[in-house]
């Protein structure tokens, strides 16, 4: 400990910042703190999941079509990823407690809109408003939580607990919009964020200990680029196969996404305040562990998006698709459980090495097996297999971006880990609707999807493998 104190003080004094004093650790049961710290995410959850079941009722109820139906799931997504390095920064600038909170408020107003949406414009321009809110608690929730652990196991048995209550929260969540949307409508679905978030709030008031502030730039040119790069992107993945890939619209947008991502890379290079401590990047684990989150993140949401609207094209309504996504969203959280005790026994490569072996063999099964026809408990089966593998190994990759970048970077280190794995989703949610648009029948999309899926989890594999080395039980 005292080695870190003095490590800490000499990069403040480096960075040239000021470090406020935090107020002395309360005797606070673990699980309820975990409780308080993972109500943001587990609203966040439970509203994206519970959207996907909602999917059919909104484009009847506002006349959306399929292209609306992935900016709704993606305009979320969008500010949630651009906008996660600032919600880092200005919690390291005003403290993570500060800035939880006020991404709970600015979500729960975004859930309002939302649930008064008179238009599908209007519905997606809520969704943006949500995404930025969820874009200031999330990173916030991580770096209190690394606060409050001392210990390194005790902290990796947390962040275990912490992304098994994400993945109950996920697996309720079909269930929870499919009850909501039939028996109150889709508005509903909104609705409940209110009372979570205002919950979220005072818990976090009453329980929370004030954590050091850092001065830091803000850089808000660079996350201005950021923003812009990730819209023009989610232009040209949404709009393309309707607009054709060679309009001057998409060709426009692909321009303008290149040129800014140019921009954004030079000035991350030579700028004096970059979004990310160069320090961060010292060990390539880090790195990899960011690309693991991104192809995670692009399979998983990609094939919940695919396998919601599947089921829904079958005949199902809201609750019925609700009932049969629970099995596949419920495997995560029993990865995510079996992944902690692996973690603090094995260190965080077995289980990134091995759930995403079995997550790929499964992707190429489902790939080569599976057509509309196929019964729905191979469909189940295999997708839950697949999806314990892969909780299996989430887990494992937080915990090796968190442990690379200690105290010192938590913030940053939480933003960033997020930040590719939303722009993940959105890459994968956006590619699934451009398989859909491109194959006109289900016999074509599913083998061309999880062509993708398994492409996605052979890459983290990889990653993994030549970047995450062998290291000591956490």
């Amino acid at each position: 400990m005292r080695i870190y104190c003095i490590a800490q003080a000499a990069y403040h004094a480096r960075m040239n910042t000021t470090t406020t004093t935090a107020a002395p650790a309360r005797q606070i049961p673990p699980l309820l703190m975990l409780m308080t710290l993972a109500i943001g995410f587990v609203m966040a959850m439970i509203d994206v999941t519970a959207v996907n079941t909602a999917l059919s009722d909104i484009s009847a109820s506002l006349s959306v079509p399929l292209t609306g139906l992935v900016w709704v799931v993606d305009g979320y997504t969008l500010t949630f990823a651009a906008l996660l390095m600032a919600g880092g920064a200005l919690a390291d600038r005003y403290g993570p407690k500060a800035v939880y909170q006020g991404g709970l408020s600015v979500f729960i107003l975004g859930s309002v809109l939302c649930a008064i949406a008179p238009s599908g414009n209007a519905l997606i321009a809520a969704r943006l408003l949500q995404g930025a809110g969820a874009a200031l608690f999330m990173p916030s929730s991580l770096s209190l939580l690394t606060h409050a652990y001392e210990d390194q196991a005790t902290r990796a048995r947390m962040l275990g607990t912490w992304s098994a209550i994400v993945g109950c929260s996920s697996a309720a969540g079909p269930l929870v919009g499919g009850l909501l949307v039939h028996e109150f409508g889709w508005r509903s679905v909104f609705w409940v964020n209110v009372p979570i978030g205002l919950l979220g709030i005072a818990l976090t008031q009453v329980l929370a200990p004030a954590t050091p502030r850092h001065e830091r730039d803000l850089s808000m040119l660079s996350h201005a680029l950021g923003v812009a790069m990730l819209a023009a992107l989610s232009f040209v993945l949404i709009e393309g196969a309707v607009l054709g890939w060679t309009s001057a619209a998409v060709l426009s947008a692909a321009a303008a996404a290149m040129a800014v991502a140019t921009l954004l890379v030079r000035r991350e290079r030579n700028g004096a305040h970059p979004l990310l401590p160069k320090a961060l990047f010292e060990t390539p684990a880090f790195a990899a562990a960011n690309g693991v989150g991104f192809m995670i993140n692009f399979a998983v949401f990609g094939q919940l998006f695919l396998l919601s609207l599947f089921i829904q094209q079958g005949g199902a309504d809201a609750l019925q698709t609700g009932l049969k996504l629970i099995p596949m969203m419920t495997a995560f959280a029993i990865g995510n459980l079996t992944s902690g005790r692996i973690t603090a026994r094995t260190g965080t490569r077995p289980p990134m090495l091995y759930g995403l072996m079995v997550g790929l063999l499964m992707a190429v099964l489902m790939l080569l097996g599976l057509r509309p026809e196929t019964p729905y408990s191979l469909l189940v089966a295999a997708a839950v297999v697949m999806n314990v593998a892969i909780g299996i190994a989430i887990p494992g990759m937080t915990a090796t971006v968190m442990l690379v970048a200690g105290k010192a970077h938590a913030n940053s280190a939480a933003a960033a880990l997020n930040a590719n794995r939303q722009i993940g989703a959105l890459v994968g949610v956006a590619m699934m609707g451009t398989v859909m648009h491109m194959a006109q029948n289900w016999s074509l999309r599913l083998p061309l999807a999880f062509t993708l899926i398994a492409a996605a989890y052979a890459g983290a594999l990889c990653l993994v493998y030549r970047y995450v080395k062998p290291g000591k039980p956490v």
